[in-house]
């Protein structure tokens, strides 16, 4: 475990995350967050944009992405109402000999390597854990660890974002927080062509036309103003695919039997809720008066 010192005191940094998030489609989302971390003269500094939108549409996985780009390393946190400021800063344990190691939380590994900090639905956090980070998203570029009693920099690299969800969260963001979480990208639901792609690159080995089953699910819930995602679209079509392939007499992936249809209902319902079926069942239907 690589560790730092800072007057003094040593620091345990946290590995980066490795994960497999791949954004698809909507190209301009990336170039938005990335003109957002670029700095261009000397007395420039990057922004800190927080991107909105509802749960599943990606906007963690377009976040990783952009921070993958640039080649740096990507650290994610998980918010939640229970984050307090040294969990987001440093956290003292106890180490096998029973002394005290201090820990760099992920955000302050970020900043000392130069990489990407992501705080994922941001919204979830108290006022008091924000205000911990309030130097940081300024000029100013550094945090101070009560607990360790040291003030950390941030190195000219490091780059940070967050993620939130437009639902009712849990804290409202004061105004001297919202405004260095700036600028806000806003992250809707994919165009067809492009959930499409995105069910396809999640699920490869998935048959064609129940993929093509789902999008349509997808595309007629989003114009019914429904909040069904492509993430929920995605674990649909997994959990029908393990039903079709567990059961015996499967039917053949090209047809349109009851057999996928049937699978495709019972995902939805299971996953989402028992009217999410019914959008199944209006494609079928559809479908038939146009043959």
């Amino acid at each position: 475990m690589e560790k730092v010192v800072i007057d003094g005191v040593e620091l345990y940094l946290c590995e980066p995350d490795r994960v497999t998030m791949s954004w698809v489609g909507q190209e301009e989302l990336i170039t938005q967050v990335l003109a957002s971390w670029l700095v261009i003269g000397e007395d420039d500094m990057p922004l800190s944009p927080r991107l909105v939108g509802r749960p599943g549409v990606g906007k963690t996985t377009l976040a990783y992405h952009a921070g993958r780009t640039l080649g740096r390393p990507v650290y994610l946190f998980q918010a939640t109402m229970d984050t307090r400021p040294e969990d987001l800063i440093v956290t003292p344990v106890i180490s096998d000999q029973g002394k005290i190691r201090y820990m760099a939380s992920p955000v302050v590994s970020a900043m000392l390597r130069g990489g990407i900090a992501v705080i994922d639905e941001g919204n979830r956090m108290s006022e008091k854990s924000w205000a911990s980070l309030a130097p940081l998203l300024d000029s100013r570029r550094y945090v101070e660890s009560i607990v360790a009693g040291i003030k950390i920099k941030a190195d000219p690299e490091f780059r940070f974002c967050t993620t939130m969800n437009d639902d009712a969260s849990t804290f409202e963001l004061p105004e001297y927080i919202h405004s260095r979480l700036q600028p806000q990208i806003q992250i809707d639901f994919p165009e067809r062509d492009e959930e499409l792609l995105i069910l396809k690159s999640n699920l490869p080995f998935a048959d064609e036309e129940i993929l093509l089953y789902v999008v349509d699910f997808l595309q007629a819930a989003h114009e019914a103003d429904e909040r069904y995602s492509v993430r929920d679209g995605i674990n649909i079509a997994r959990y029908a695919l393990k039903r079709l392939a567990g059961q015996k007499g499967r039917v053949s992936p090209g047809g349109r039997g009851t057999g996928m249809i049937g699978r495709l209902k019972e995902a939805a319902s299971m996953i989402l809720d028992a009217s999410a079926s019914e959008y199944f069942s209006r494609l079928v239907d559809e479908v038939e008066r146009e043959e």
